[in-house]
């Protein structure tokens, strides 16, 4: 697979002529980066913009965020899902942490670069974000469910901006009954082999939990 948003153009036929050039420009930026720090395993950066892009915006097809939703990124990496969805929705605002200072200085310069002014990226671990409510909080599997819950629950606005009620969404793969059992929350499950038709995605899934 060839790092071009044609990929991208395909299921989001809709983006902009500067979402296009923000897109292009990150694969660029991604590609500098990773050849100075490994960001990156080598086959997922030839396989960028499917592995990275659209993996992180199988959200966007689960949730069209309203204006001024606040969404927090927890354990970020090199900035997914929340630069491409900060690219996706520009009138939503993005709070990146990862624990890794190395990590976050990446997503702070790709940011800048971008000229995203809705993200917010941070050295911190989530169980240190005090005092701050987040309509959705967004992952891509950095631990088991209950534990990232306990993690964020105190960070979940009561007070409802969207359609899908507030809480975690979460990409993840394999088997997630067990764990999702184990937090006692309502949820509901989005297999993104249904959305993206790569073979990438067969046991890929993004989770609600609320």
């Amino acid at each position: 697979m060839q790092n071009t948003i044609e990929l991208l153009e395909k299921y989001f036929p809709k983006l902009s002529s500067d979402q296009k050039r923000l897109f292009e420009q990150a694969i660029g930026l991604y590609q500098d980066w990773n050849n100075k720090i490994n960001l990156i395993s080598r086959n997922d950066m030839d396989n960028l913009v499917e592995r990275h892009f659209l993996h992180s915006l199988a959200i966007a097809k689960v949730i069209n965020f309203a204006p001024n939703t606040l969404v927090m990124d927890v354990g970020t990496g090199g900035g997914f899902p929340g630069i491409p969805l900060a690219i996706l929705f520009p009138e939503v605002k993005f709070y990146l942490i990862d624990t890794i200072g190395k990590k976050i200085k990446v997503v702070q310069d790709i940011a800048n670069q971008l000229g995203l002014k809705n993200i917010k990226a941070e050295q911190k671990r989530a169980e240190n974000v005090k005092n701050i409510r987040f309509d959705f909080v967004v992952s891509r599997a950095v631990t088991r469910l209950p534990e990232f819950l306990s993690w964020v629950e105190n960070n979940i606005s009561k007070k409802q901006k969207n359609k899908l009620r507030n809480g975690i969404l979460y990409i993840k793969g394999g088997d997630v009954l067990e764990e999702i059992a184990e937090t006692n929350k309502k949820y509901a499950i989005f297999e993104i082999s249904k959305l993206f038709e790569e073979p990438f995605f067969e046991t890929k899934k993004v989770i609600h939990l609320y």
